[in-house]
């Protein structure tokens, strides 16, 4: 099989394959922060993790600004009642 990597993806693919790595990462960067046992550990831990959510969005932003990862509106008859059940639970 011969497989020629420059037309086997295409960069929605190698975007979509980005998009997914950041996802990874920023999951186990969130597992890391909540097992630090030192604050300054901790502070390190939670500052690449901003920094990781915010490659995130840059490639979420760029795919949908292409149209590779659309999205609908919220129905706002569900966003209210979303805030009224938790609303109602907060107190």
């Amino acid at each position: 099989m011969n497989l020629d990597m420059n037309s086997a993806f295409g960069e929605k693919e190698i975007m979509t394959d980005l998009l997914s790595s950041q996802k990874f990462i920023t999951d186990g960067y969130n597992t890391f922060a909540n097992e630090c046992a030192t604050p300054a550990v901790k502070t390190d831990f939670m500052n690449i993790l901003t920094e990781e959510h915010r490659i995130q969005q840059e490639i979420f932003n760029e795919m949908q600004s292409r149209g590779w990862y659309p999205t609908e509106a919220a129905d706002m008859n569900k966003i209210n009642a979303a805030k009224q059940k938790y609303q109602g639970s907060a107190q």
